[in-house]
């Protein structure tokens, strides 16, 4: 699996409340849903093949976060991320199969007046993060394996460990299993360059309709601390998805708090921040 050749995206408003703290719902007042808890749009982050585009340049570190060359604020943005196999009839998407999944920090820029989502997602090399530790998803269906799993980051800065993030399960999303994945298929083939959001579609013929794809399906909620706090350079991200059969959050704050990285059943994601 060559990462620069996958396409990158995101799903935007699929976590109750995160658009609200990060001060981004008004980008959305036009955006028509047909229920209130419905994510808002598909971006992208990462578009291998477009020409002319600050899109196509490759944006994604498992270890750096490089801070963008404006005094905007930045932040981590938790994440599960899913690596797909895609399927086609003619020039529209037939099927999205999720086969792993990885911590993702879908890192932000709080750019006020952007005009597009993806506009705030990608300023150059390192402005991503996915775990190189990635997990098999048995079943995208209830009772599958991210059933049983949970998001949780923090900020490390001067060496001290701050809760980023709330500690979230996975089944907290408000779109997720195939209603999620019918969501998807319906915005990459039909969602309108309007607003914030793009013609997704055009973007992927362009680039050649290619079979995988990752997907982040929405950041979750901050804590007190991770929504009035922002990266710095010499600070440190950490990210993590965790099985809560196997793990409390005590368990993953103390192996933060001694910088062990690694064990069964996690995928830590650690970006320093230059």
């Amino acid at each position: 699996m060559n990462q620069k050749e996958i396409l990158g995206f995101g799903v935007a408003g699929n976590f109750a409340g995160h658009l609200e703290q990060a001060n981004e719902a008004s980008d959305f007042e036009k955006i028509v849903v047909t229920e209130e808890i419905q994510p808002k749009a598909i971006f992208p982050f990462y578009l291998s093949n477009k020409k002319d585009s600050f899109l196509s340049i490759f944006p994604v570190s498992s270890e750096y976060i490089k801070m963008p060359e404006t005094k905007y604020d930045v932040q981590i943005e938790p994440e599960v991320g899913l690596y797909c196999d895609i399927t086609y009839s003619g020039e529209k998407i037939e099927s999205i199969i999720p086969t792993r999944f990885a911590a993702y920090n879908d890192c932000s820029i709080r750019r006020p007046g952007a005009k597009k989502i993806s506009e705030k997602k990608n300023w150059g090399e390192f402005s991503k993060g996915i775990s190189n530790t990635t997990l098999e998803i048995d079943s995208f269906s209830r009772g599958g394996i991210l059933d049983y799993f949970k998001i949780a980051s923090f900020h490390i800065k001067d060496e001290r460990v701050n809760i980023y993030g709330e500690d979230s399960d996975v089944l907290s999303y408000s779109y997720f299993h195939e209603k999620l994945i019918d969501w998807c298929i319906e915005k990459f083939n039909n969602q309108k360059d309007f607003g914030p959001a793009e013609n997704i579609n055009s973007y992927i013929n362009e680039c050649g309709r290619p079979k995988q794809f990752f997907i982040g399906i929405g950041a979750t909620r901050y804590t007190e601390y991770g929504e009035n706090n922002f990266l710095a350079v010499g600070d440190t991200s950490v990210v993590v998805l965790y099985d809560k059969r196997k793990y409390s959050f005590e368990d993953i704050l103390e192996k933060v708090e001694k910088r062990e990285f690694q064990g069964e059943s996690l995928s830590f994601l650690i970006q320093k921040v230059i």
